[in-house]
């Protein structure tokens, strides 16, 4: 990296940091494929700050050291994020010990053969020619930062086998897990932990009620339908 290139990466950033600082963070910490660009849409709608995903989801081989420490730090350039790797299992606990005061949001489908529909038809259409589900061939051939990143972060985060990473019970079985640690974990603290599924209009009015926002239309926005 140039000398410019650094200086101007870091005048970035600092701008960053003074645009949030001392401001309400909120994570949205359900699964991909729940609504999170929805809820990001509305975000964006209410005004919040909203942080870069892609510099999150490359920082898989730090999370799964559990070393949370460059994702606190891209946690002060913005007030909202959502999907990687704020929807990681663990990675919540540590926003929450870094961040107190912070609100966080589950986001969750009907139940989880919903989300499993929704994950192998998006990404079967997105990187498999609408092959449902897809093989790890095609998660390694998938375009991203540096050969194969789809699948290191796919099998990664899941914990699925490296020859079967759309296995059904294995994911279904992840999506049961992480809600329930969530849920586990705030169960003394209602009011930092909010439930919703985008799909409900009545889980918008809670969703505004929850942050304090203005309620700007009849329910969520759908964004990035499957």
């Amino acid at each position: 990296m140039s000398l410019a290139a650094g200086i101007s990466r870091r005048t970035r950033h600092y701008r960053d940091w003074l645009r949030v600082a001392g401001k309400e963070k909120v994570f949205c910490v359900g699964l991909n494929k729940t609504g999170t660009t929805s809820l990001e849409r509305e975000m964006l709608d209410q005004g919040y700050v909203v942080g870069d995903e892609m510099k999150g989801k490359v920082l898989v081989d730090a999370w799964a050291r559990r070393d949370f420490r460059p994702v606190i730090e891209l946690c002060r350039t913005a007030q909202f994020f959502q999907d990687a790797p704020f929807s990681w299992p663990y990675t919540f606990m540590a926003l929450d010990r870094a961040f107190p005061g912070s609100r966080f949001v589950l986001t969750v489908r009907d139940d989880a053969e919903e989300w499993y529909r929704s994950l192998v038809r998006f990404l079967g259409r997105r990187w498999a020619n609408g092959r449902i589900p897809p093989t790890a061939r095609d998660l390694k051939e998938a375009p991203g930062p540096y050969p194969g990143f789809r699948y290191h972060v796919h099998t990664t985060v899941h914990r699925v086998p490296g020859d079967d990473p759309f296995r059904k019970d294995a994911l279904l079985d992840f999506y049961h897990t992480h809600n329930k640690m969530v849920r586990d974990y705030f169960r003394h603290r209602p009011e930092d932990l909010l439930v919703v599924n985008v799909k409900r209009p009545e889980d918008y009015d809670r969703f505004c009620a929850f942050l304090g926002v203005p309620r700007r239309r009849e329910g969520f926005p759908w964004e990035n339908r499957t």
